[in-house]
């Protein structure tokens, strides 16, 4: 049985390390991650799920990006340990969080992934969002947490400029 909960600063090298264990050593360097450089994630929608035990069985991150001129919240990574896949855990912190920033008021949710897999949570590939490449178009998918959130969106995908 695990918990969710929202991440707290002191997990921030447990997670990196569930993130290490889970995605290829050479994650940094993919096009998501360069999103996510020098801007801090969307500390609401930053979840860890913990066993009774208080070990670490998955995660889930958020950061805010800009779709042309308009923001978007930007999924990923999630993660499971190997120890905990298949038990749903993954769906899980994702149907929590992504209810949480439909509360939170954010209007959609961009992520590069599988359509199969996120399809089951409605998102749907998105058309005129470009994410730096080398980034597969077909992988880059959507979710609106607003009716219409999507509609008429579109360019390139570019870091959140810093507040301040």
């Amino acid at each position: 049985m695990f918990t969710l909960a929202q991440e707290l600063p002191q997990d921030w090298w447990e997670v990196e390390a569930l993130y290490d264990t889970c995605f290829a050593p050479g994650r940094g360097a993919l096009s998501s991650y360069r999103l996510r450089e020098d801007v801090p994630p969307v500390a609401e929608l930053c979840f860890v799920a913990r066993d009774e035990n208080r070990i670490l069985g998955g995660a889930i991150r958020y950061w805010p990006v800009l779709v042309g001129t308009q923001e978007a919240l930007l999924l990923g990574p999630v993660a499971v340990h190997p120890t905990a896949q298949g038990e749903g855990l993954g769906g899980a912190l994702i149907r929590e969080t992504v209810a949480r920033a439909a509360d939170l008021g954010h209007a959609r949710v961009l992520l590069v992934g599988d359509v199969p897999y996120y399809a089951r949570f409605g998102f749907e590939r998105l058309d005129g969002v470009e994410m730096p490449p080398p980034t597969n178009p077909d992988r880059v998918l959507g979710l609106e947490l607003q009716p219409g959130a999507w509609q008429g969106v579109r360019g390139v995908v570019t870091r959140m400029p810093q507040k301040g």
